[in-house]
Order: C-alpha cells, then structure tokens, then sequence
C-alpha cells in the first residue's frame, strides 16, 4: 500500500468520521472528510445539496473532489454510498488503499439515531430507517468488498480500530516489498 490516499469507506455509521482523524495522526498524514470538505466548498450543507441538487449533483461533487485527491497521500473519509458508484471502487484502488470499516445494521442504526441528519434517512420512521439501511448495505456490498483491508468497527475502540488497520497496512507493505525483493532474485 504506496504513498496515495488511504480511503477509507463503509456505510454511515460505520466510524470513518472518527477513525479516520486517529489513523492520520498515527500515520503522519492529513485527514480529509469528503462530505466536510464538500459542504466547504459548496457552502451549503450535505443535506442542502440534496435538496438543491439531488444525489446526482452530490456524486458530481463527490467524484471531482476524490479525483483531486487521489494525486495526494491523505487519509480520506469517504461518503457512504462514494465506493459504489460507477468506476468509484476502480478509480480509488488504482490511487490509493482502500480500508473498509463495518458494522452490523443493528449497530449502524444505534450510532445514526433518528437519522436526521443524513439525506437517505432522515425523516423515516425506525422500520423504514432499518430497511433503507439494509438495501442500502446490500446494494454496496460488492463494492464494499473490493477493499484492501476490512475492520469491522463494531465492539472495538476508536484507538483498537486504528491500529489493527495501521498493522494491516504495514503487513501489506512488507508483503509487496517481499515480492517485489522475490522478483529481483528470478
């Protein structure tokens, strides 16, 4: 796993807002929040964009923000539904590391509350909440499961996430130095 981004993906709820500044500080690099950074730039906020502009106008925002750092080494907090959009998995695995980060419905559901705050949910009632959240992850998982690395966030502490992703990492590391090492003697 190179210099490039560390993406870190999965559904919301799912702890990359919160993981993801402790896996920068560990790593020595910059934490980006891609929906913060969007609403910066929009100067509107997530919800407000899908008001105005719909999910399509989102992902256009989304998209031209991840092609922009894909050129750097940030640990980047994707949105929820970023990975699966067309050519995203592709373009992100070619750029950078992706770390997927999960949860069980039953927990994603408990960290996201009433869900208000968030445009695919807000405004359901818990059952329809819960349902929207499943299609959802069934819908992602294929795209979801082209990461890298997977860490399932459920139980564990912020601190514990990070570093069983910064072990992965540097396992990944090695591996690719000793094959590239191999290589070399053939």
């Amino acid at each position: 796993m190179g210099h490039g981004p560390i993406w870190l993906v999965g559904m919301m709820g799912a702890g990359k807002s919160s993981v993801g500044p402790l896996l920068a500080r560990s790593l020595k690099r910059r934490f980006v929040d891609a929906d913060r950074e969007i609403e910066r730039a929009a100067g509107m906020t997530v919800p407000e964009i899908f008001e105005l502009e719909g999910e399509r106008g989102f992902r256009a925002r989304e998209r031209a923000l991840v092609d922009a750092l894909g050129r750097g080494g940030d640990v980047v907090a994707l949105g929820g539904g970023a990975i699966a959009q067309p050519g995203a998995a592709e373009r992100l695995a070619a750029t950078g590391t992706i770390v997927y980060l999960k949860a069980s419905p039953e927990e994603l559901l408990r960290r996201l509350g009433d869900g208000s705050n968030r445009p695919l949910l807000g405004g359901l009632d818990p059952a329809a909440r819960r349902a929207k959240l499943e299609r959802l992850l069934a819908e992602r998982a294929g795209a979801y499961e082209t990461a890298a690395i997977a860490v399932d966030t459920e139980g564990h502490t912020l601190e514990a996430v990070v570093e069983v992703i910064v072990q992965r990492l540097d396992g990944a590391r090695a591996a690719r130095a000793a094959d590239v090492e191999k290589g070399a003697r053939l």
